[in-house]
């Protein structure tokens, strides 16, 4: 079965903005490099996706000059980039397309948020038929404010707030919601054998 490599919005935006300081895994792009070596290594196809929100004034507003993959990733030449304005890496792109057209049957999810855009992007992709893998030590994200919490508080006021969802804690929730029902749940370890 032929399988695609998901790394999904390790853009820098995501470093602009104060909560990085209390991101999961300062150290996702290397475990996406380790994704990316195996992936090239079989033959699969490497997909790179980037998050935008044009006209936004946000870090991910293109005109911000955040929108592009994390110092240290590198698209090798005929791998696909591409550019989602929603959640899902499909909705908004041409994603379901190229995997068709690569005869891709199965899906590798890396990428920020874990919860978030790589999660949704699961669901998404298992409900299209693919064979999803999450490879949960190449995915990121930060704590959640309470639903109820306002809005505007620093980083230290987020995380002081003991309604506040720790990272463990949202990884241990997007692992339970995915595993045996989207998407075998895993590590880069467990996937590369390495």
């Amino acid at each position: 079965m032929k399988n695609a490599l998901l790394v999904i919005d390790v853009q820098e935006s995501f470093r602009q903005r104060e909560n990085w300081a209390a991101v999961s895994n300062p150290a996702i792009v290397d475990r996406v490099n380790e994704l990316v070596e195996h992936a090239r290594g079989r033959g699969d196809l490497v997909v790179w996706v980037l998050h935008s929100e044009p006209g936004t004034g946000t870090v991910f507003d293109p005109a911000r000059g955040f929108v592009h993959l994390i110092d240290g990733l590198v698209p090798a030449e005929g791998e696909p980039v591409v550019t989602k304005t929603s959640h899902n890496a499909f909705t908004t792109t041409n994603l379901q397309q190229l995997l068709t057209q690569h005869g891709v049957r199965g899906v590798v999810v890396s990428g920020i948020r874990t919860e978030q855009c790589c999660e949704t992007t699961t669901r998404v992709a298992n409900d299209l038929g693919y064979d999803v893998t999450f490879v949960t030590d190449a995915t990121a994200t930060h704590p959640i404010e309470h639903r109820d919490a306002p809005a505007g508080r620093s980083l230290a006021e987020v995380l002081a707030d003991p309604r506040t969802l720790s990272t463990d804690d949202v990884i241990a929730r997007t692992e339970y919601a995915l595993a045996g029902r989207f998407a075998t749940v895993t590590t880069v370890k467990e996937l590369t054998g390495s």
